[in-house]
């Protein structure tokens, strides 16, 4: 399992680039960042910066949307990118949410999404993508690899991952609902006639490393409870269109029965007001809190059902110290009993 960090790109960016810089030392793999450009700065300036302080990581947005980025643009940038740095980026995307609503509009259509993946992958990759009636090629672009992840939660979206996506991000790391959505990714890529093991599998979630006391519980739960409330507000959405039931796992819906509404200008940051309603109970099983031992128990438990990715979203108030942990305390041991099984067999 490779190990991702999600980052803001809260101004300055010179820490953004520091904190990705310190992820590769550790040994992360990925660095990925929001892209919401009303209330951060430009991702994709920053991304030059971090991919001429980096050797190896993979950068890319978690996630952009075709709302407010024109896909032919959006593939134009990675391929650039690409040629610059060498194969080293990454797209996520989704329907769109904050970066959209913060202007006032709303998520794209699914249609529209999977239009989007198949033009930036096409593009990214140096060939000719269709739109409309017209064919379109960057010349300069035959050399550029590019992978497009879709993020989703409902049915329909799961489905579409299935179908269209080289990757499926899931923006929680509780083992159920995991399980539950790569089934249906998995599903639905096979009634496509795609093998479902070559879609790439990722969770993304906070993780915040504590010493086991019960005070240091509670204030990494006070860090990560904002991460309930932004899965809460993508959760409504699919609520008010597949009701409370039916397909979609009462343990995905059930909690949002309190949430009174949400405020844009507080997305992903720590101590927010709109998160009062997620209870501990949720935290800990969308988050990863706890000792380096239990982040591996989950991490392992996680890997089992299939993930090949895990993504620290690190908007608290320990990431460096969330980074060296993971770099000195948990990579090393997740990876271990899969180096000695190998050992052992050889």
């Amino acid at each position: 399992m490779d190990i991702g960090v999600v980052l803001q790109c809260t101004p300055p960016a010179s820490r953004v680039i520091e904190l990705a810089r310190v992820a590769e030392t550790h040994g992360f793999s990925h660095v990925w960042t929001f892209d919401s450009h009303l209330l951060w700065q430009e991702p994709y300036v920053i991304y030059s910066q971090i991919l001429a302080a980096t050797r190896k990581v993979i950068v890319g947005p978690m996630v952009t949307n075709p709302a407010t980025r024109d896909q032919t643009v959006t593939a134009s940038t990675f391929a650039t990118l690409n040629e610059m740095f060498g194969n080293r980026t990454i797209c996520g995307i989704g329907r769109g949410d904050s970066a959209i609503r913060t202007l006032g509009g709303k998520p794209t259509t699914l249609a529209t999404l999977r239009e989007s993946v198949e033009v930036i992958r096409e593009l990214g990759n140096g060939r000719t993508a269709r739109i409309g009636e017209t064919e379109v090629r960057f010349p300069w672009a035959a050399d550029s690899r590019l992978e497009v992840w879709v993020a989703g939660y409902g049915p329909k979206a799961l489905e579409l991952t299935g179908q269209v996506a080289d990757g499926f991000i899931l923006q929680l790391a509780d083992p159920d609902i995991t399980a539950w959505t790569i089934a249906k990714v998995r599903a639905a890529a096979e009634a496509a006639g795609r093998d479902p093991d070559s879609v790439t599998i990722c969770v993304a979630a906070p993780a915040y490393v504590t010493d086991g006391s019960a005070a240091a519980l509670e204030h990494a739960r006070d860090q990560c409870r904002w991460f309930g409330g932004m899965v809460g507000n993508h959760v409504a959405d699919i609520v008010a269109k597949y009701g409370a039931g039916g397909d979609v796992p009462a343990a995905l819906t059930d909690y949002i029965a309190g949430r009174q509404g949400y405020d844009y200008n507080q997305h992903g940051r720590a101590g927010n007001t709109h998160a009062d309603f997620v209870p501990d109970e949720i935290v800990d099983r969308f988050c990863l809190i706890g000792t380096p031992d239990e982040q591996l128990a989950r991490l392992w438990e996680l890997e089992k059902l299939g993930v090949d990715q895990f993504a620290v979203y690190l908007q608290h108030d320990a990431k460096t110290a969330t980074l060296e942990a993971y770099g000195e305390q948990i990579l090393p041991r997740l990876h271990a009993p899969v180096t000695a099984t190998k050992a052992a067999d050889s």
